[in-house]
């Protein structure tokens, strides 16, 4: 699996940097968001450094795909009925760090632009 030592998630699914996780397994790591935008805010990161969703592959798609089965089980198991994910893929689309990264927001309304 590759990963990146100098990438933000990539420390916090190696257990360098603490952070409140929600779930874990062979493929993806889920942590609550540190500035949460909902009451319920949490990340579902792969554990294989993919830097933006304009890198997924033939290759690497069955690990998104898992990330999106773990945010189903996540949210049935907070109760989270009805929920938002959010990628965001560049610079200029607000992407602060550069690994892949789904965004669960869930417990209020959810209003277009976000915010």
């Amino acid at each position: 699996m590759h990963t990146d030592p100098n990438c933000l998630f990539c420390k916090i699914v190696g257990g360098e940097i603490p952070s409140n996780k929600v779930y874990e397994d062979e493929l993806c790591y889920a942590f609550y968001d540190i500035e949460p935008q909902a009451p319920v805010h949490f990340l579902v990161v792969p554990k294989e450094h993919i830097c933006c969703a304009a890198k997924i592959t033939a290759d690497n798609s069955s690990i998104v795909a898992h990330c999106f089965e773990v945010i189903a089980k996540i949210c049935a198991e907070l109760g989270c009925e009805s929920y938002r994910v959010v990628n965001n893929c560049g610079d200029q689309a607000g992407q602060t760090v550069k690994h892949l990264h789904f965004h669960v927001l869930s417990g209020r309304d959810m209003t277009w632009p976000p915010g």
